[in-house]
């Protein structure tokens, strides 16, 4: 099987698009297209349904993604076991949310771009209860996260800092004064806005439950920046890592809810499988966390 023609599944099954995989490929629609077919006719089965409006991965597409992502980062290993020179090389894939490329990441990047210079660094954003996902599947090699309260035995992790887990409540407006029950914010009565998924959530999830508390959920978003700019409307009470707030440009229309209950912290690192860690640079940019 060319690895050529798995790279351009992947671009496919990335974009969904056949113009622009076929110019993030350097390739015409009809090349494109005979590559796509070639692999279509090895596998035995339909990588893509298509029509005249619309791309998308069929079963078996779905199933050959994750089959071509970890050849493709074997490859890209064996390659560089195989070069001459010493010096670190190839492609870097890393996820991570805007907080942590704006408050983890730069000097981080900084050293590694000076120490690895022949690397091509590829940086993505995205919600961060998506980053652990994105590495398991092979889509990235590294991802700024939180540590799962249970991990994959695949996934290895590099603490980097904990941070607090906060409650927020509008400045102004009906929601501005929490409910507050013997002095404590009683959950049972205030609005709550509250991520569909992560560890946050999970966390308060596992407080009311042993609490036996009934939550008033009047929204769910996804993303800690979406969930404060919610909050910063007026549409409840949240719950969100500090440092998240902190970097947030609705810092300043919210307030921190005193006497709130302590959820466990955040313990927030890299995380990379097994696999990816053997390739030089993934280690490198690992070691790197690692000595700073």
């Amino acid at each position: 099987m060319d690895i050529r023609d798995m790279n351009v599944f992947l671009s496919l099954a990335e974009t969904l698009h056949f113009g622009k995989a076929s110019r993030a490929c350097n390739l015409s629609p009809s090349a494109l297209t005979r590559s796509i077919q070639r692999l279509e006719e090895e596998v035995g089965h339909p990588l893509f349904v298509r029509d005249n409006r619309a791309v998308a991965l069929t079963s078996a597409g779905v199933r050959f993604q994750t089959y071509a992502r970890q050849a493709r980062q074997e490859w890209q290993t064996l390659q560089q076991e195989l070069h001459d020179s010493p010096s670190v090389s190839g492609p870097l894939s890393l996820y991570a949310s805007i907080t942590a490329v704006y408050s983890l990441l730069p000097k981080l990047l900084e050293a590694y771009r000076a120490a690895c210079p022949d690397v091509q660094l590829e940086l993505r954003t995205g919600a961060a209860e998506q980053a652990v996902e994105q590495v398991l599947t092979g889509e990235i090699d590294l991802a700024v996260a939180a540590l799962p309260d249970r991990h994959a035995a695949q996934l290895e992790f590099l603490p980097l800092t904990k941070i607090p887990l906060v409650f927020i409540a509008p400045k102004q407006g009906i929601n501005s004064k929490p409910p507050l029950k013997r002095g404590q914010l009683d959950l049972s009565l205030a609005p709550l806005v509250l991520p569909h998924s992560g560890l946050s959530r999970q966390r308060l999830n596992q407080w009311l439950k042993k609490q036996n508390v009934t939550p008033d959920i009047t929204s769910e978003v996804s993303g800690n920046e979406a969930l404060i700019a919610m909050v910063s409307l007026g549409c409840g009470i949240g719950i969100v890592p500090q440092l998240v707030l902190e970097k947030s440009p609705f810092c300043d229309d919210v307030q921190i809810v005193e006497n709130a209950p302590l959820l466990d912290p955040y313990e927030v690192g890299l995380c990379a499988t097994k696999r990816g860690l053997a390739r030089p640079a993934v280690r490198a940019f690992w070691t790197l966390a690692e000595n700073r």
